[in-house]
């Protein structure tokens, strides 16, 4: 089946790691503490934390300890979409400082452009909260990118190792599953897409190396996709 619509995932894929473990995440731990001290009477804020402590079974929790739990939770990389949601939060205020801008590999936006000229619809799926997507594309190295995209997905569709989830965003775009091609640096997530219908493709971004035998079609960068 053709493929009109790409679906792509964001860290080891379309940029850098690193960019997220080493900025972003340190970024928003250090941070955090203070940003929901001056936040937390606002109603976005209140909802997040009020989730946080439902996943985490502390609905009693004090202030104090839902900031020691999300730390915790930033430490430990939760798939949290609460925690996914803050973190997005205080992201805004250093991206909108000019504090830092969004890795992505060189050759991405030339050909996200590419595909949209050869009328491909293209979105993303990604743990990160939908603001903070947004954000990350806004604010890239190679500048705004918004414009190449039709949509996002976070964790609220639902976990990226569920082929459900990919279910559901099939429906939600109107497309069949297999005219959608998705890419991922993570194998799991990869079978999830595979199990649903879609057609997949592994990202293996230097260092790493395409698995021998592997279970998808594996290329070092996006100049080497051609979606037919």
């Amino acid at each position: 089946m053709p493929i009109t619509t790409i679906l792509t995932d964001i860290e080891g894929t379309t940029s850098s790691i690193d960019f997220v473990k080493d900025v972003l995440f340190p970024y928003a731990r250090e941070r955090l503490p203070a940003f929901i001290e001056t936040h937390d009477d606002t109603a976005e804020v209140q909802h997040w934390l009020q989730l946080a402590a439902e996943e985490a079974g502390q609905i009693a929790a004090s202030r104090q300890e839902l900031i020691d739990l999300l730390i915790e939770w930033i430490d430990a990389d939760r798939k949290s979409t609460a925690l996914k949601a803050l973190q997005g939060m205080i992201w805004a205020d250093g991206y909108a400082a000019g504090e830092y801008r969004a890795h992505v590999y060189p050759e991405v936006p030339a050909r996200l452009r590419a595909w949209r000229e050869a009328g491909k619809r293209i979105y993303v799926y990604s743990s990160g909260s939908v603001p903070a997507q947004r954000l990350f594309f806004r604010y890239s190295e190679a500048g705004d990118l918004t414009a190449l995209f039709d949509g996002y997905f976070d964790t609220r569709t639902g976990p990226k190792r569920e082929a459900a989830s990919y279910q559901r965003i099939a429906a939600e775009i109107d497309a069949a599953p297999g005219a959608i091609l998705f890419l991922s640096d993570v194998e799991a997530e990869l079978d999830a897409a595979h199990t649903a219908g879609l057609q997949t493709t592994l990202l293996a971004r230097a260092p790493a190396r395409c698995p021998t035998g592997g279970r998808h079609p594996c290329v070092a960068d996006f100049d080497a996709i051609e979606p037919a």
